[in-house]
């Protein structure tokens, strides 16, 4: 493959977003130097409003791995991809009215104390661990994997750009916290779209204008969006979009340390569920531009597709290989394209960076030592976020080479755990069969020959049965398998064990999806409420009765408040219905 080289200007439109993203950063060292609580550094202090938040929330989770490949996706796939904005909007609507709340209210800054609150320590602590290590992984792939496409196809330098993300990200984390995070995914989330924007005008221009490239998407298959096939063995239909991406997207939405860290982070509640909706706004923005980016690239390719001709060797290189193609007599631009990809990079391993070191701090360092100084535990969280970094940056050098209801929750979190990597790592050793994951046509007719040599196919060993059905199941239900092997071992197990009466459960914790259906009688709603006390009082009393029981949970919560101050927990607009982080914000500095 000929590697088409970054320009002058291409360097210096790429090293402009690092220096930017790094200037935020010590302009919040500065400002908030005098603000030294690892509250302020961790939560931003409670009181981020929900612009920048919503910014941060879509840029921290369109990593380069989408910028790059959902292009390639609805290049060779088609553009049922745009399907997604179905599960997008199921997942912001759980989240928001479901998940947020809880975790709000309860005051709590890991999401991981919730499963103490809920079960015990031994609960919290495994899912601790399990997402500590799950993030590390992810985020090396996060930064190797698109510097290693880029460095292919443009001739990027691989091991530079990936030490110049980890010291980056690692930089501005461990200085400005998580207002330093939040402002510059914000940053960051523009250069995307006006990267995406750039490639889409351009691209448009060399298809002769965007009714060609409809036309040549139609001729070939890729706008036949509705596929009702319920096989779940097809990569993409409406079902596995829909549905599978549901449960995929709710794992990283609903539950996740990283997103649920910045809602609560917000002032009030309404302010972080603003951030969730806006934050949906921004989901179906860049998606629309990932569809129409791959559409656009097949009206290119349409008569030569540079991956079945071998002149790149893999679909995650489509996407810099076109932008070279486009943008080759016009420097700078191919750099705004990379700076759009390290964007996503950029504030995907910022969060992850800021998360990890959140719940460390939260579910380990301040359970052993619950007496921290303001100043100490500043300086632990900020050594923390340089730990995690370094581990991080590591991880992407690593992946160029390679009771009865704690009993049920215990149980389920492991069998949902051994369903998902059973079933993941089956389909990685024996793939699915081409008739269930097989592109649409892609033709090489008008290709200039080559001297590319391809290999010719590998034959096959025998493939057990389970290979054409379990490991065949498509991506997008690996989630799915995961939440409802967890939920019905739980079940299970707490039925042979015995199981925890409603009565016992404090409504603080559970959010009855019944609630969100105004239409149904008090009668259907108790009967679903299955014993839990939600119309003993309001949720301010709630707070209040709750605050005794949350003692003896042997956790600190409430972010270091003191154990005396949890008598009352203030902060309800009975008019706005609504909590906030005022009152809190003033028993702190008491």
């Amino acid at each position: 493959m000929e590697v088409k080289n970054f320009a002058v200007w291409d360097y210096v439109v790429f090293a402009a977003l690092f220096v930017i993203s790094s200037g935020i950063g010590v302009f919040f060292a500065i400002k908030e130097r005098k603000k030294a609580t690892s509250r302020e550094f961790l939560v931003g202090g409670r009181q981020m409003s929900f612009g920048p938040v919503a910014l941060s929330l879509t840029a921290s989770f369109m990593s380069a791995v989408t910028v790059l490949g959902a292009p390639s996706e609805v290049y060779r796939f088609g553009a049922s991809f745009l399907l997604f904005f179905i599960s997008y909007t199921f997942v912001i609507i759980l989240t928001a009215e479901l998940f947020l709340p809880v975790f709000y209210r309860s005051g709590i800054t890991s999401t991981y104390e919730y499963l103490q609150l809920r079960f015990n320590k031994p609960v919290r602590y495994a899912a601790t661990v399990i997402y500590i290590v799950q993030t590390i992984l992810y985020t090396g792939v996060v930064v190797y994997a698109p510097a290693l496409a880029l460095n292919q196809v443009t001739g990027f330098d691989l091991w530079g750009s990936v030490f110049a993300t980890g010291i980056v990200c690692t930089f501005y984390c461990t200085l400005g916290g998580l207002k330093a995070v939040v402002w510059t995914d914000a940053f960051q989330m523009v250069v995307m779209i006006v990267g995406f924007l750039t490639v889409l005008i351009q691209g448009s221009a060399h298809a002769g204008g965007l009714h060609n490239v409809i036309e040549h998407s139609t001729n070939g298959s890729r706008l036949n969006i509705f596929d009702f096939d319920v096989d779940p063995l097809r990569r993409h239909t409406f079902w596995t979009i829909s549905v599978g991406g549901t449960f995929t997207w709710l794992g990283i939405y609903g539950v996740n340390q990283s997103t649920i860290q910045r809602c609560i982070s917000c002032k009030t509640e309404k302010h972080a569920k603003l951030a969730l909706y806006f934050n949906l706004l921004g989901l179906w923005i860049i998606l629309v531009c990932a569809v129409f980016s791959g559409l656009i690239m097949y009206s290119h390719f349409k008569d030569c597709d540079p991956w079945t001709s071998g002149i790149i060797s893999a679909p995650d290189q489509l996407m810099p290989y076109f932008v070279m193609e486009i943008f080759f007599t016009m420097p700078g631009l191919p750099g705004l394209f990379v700076a759009c990809a390290f964007s996503g990079t950029l504030s995907t391993v910022a969060a992850s960076i800021n998360a990890l070191a959140t719940v460390t701090f939260e579910d380990f360092v301040k359970s052993c030592f619950p007496r921290l100084s303001d100043k100490l535990s500043t300086w632990i969280s900020k050594g923390l976020c340089l730990l995690f970094g370094v581990m991080c940056t590591s991880m992407a050098v690593a992946a160029s080479l390679m009771g009865g209801v704690v009993q049920g929750a215990l149980g389920g979190l492991l069998t949902g755990i051994t369903l998902s990597f059973w079933v993941a790592i089956g389909a990685f050793i024996y793939p699915a069969p081409d008739s269930k994951t097989w592109p649409l046509p892609l033709s090489t007719d008008q290709c200039v020959p080559s001297n590319v040599t391809l290999s010719p196919p590998t034959e096959l060993s025998s493939r057990p049965a389970i290979a054409d059905t379990w490991y065949s199941l498509s991506y997008l239900y690996y989630s799915a398998v995961g939440c409802l092997g967890c939920i019905a071992a739980g079940i299970i197990i707490s039925f042979i064990t015995g199981y925890q009466s409603g009565k016992d459960i404090q409504p603080l914790l559970i959010r009855p999806v019944c609630n969100l259906f105004c239409f149904w009688s008090k009668k259907y709603k108790r009967l679903c409420w299955c014993g839990v006390q939600h119309d003993s009082g309001t949720e301010q009393e709630n707070l209040e009765n709750g605050s005794s029981w949350k003692q003896e949970a042997e956790s600190v919560l409430q972010n270091g408040l003191r154990q005396e101050d949890l008598v009352n927990i203030p902060g309800h607009d009975p008019k706005d219905k609504s909590y906030n982080n005022m009152a809190l914000e003033k028993i702190t500095h008491f």
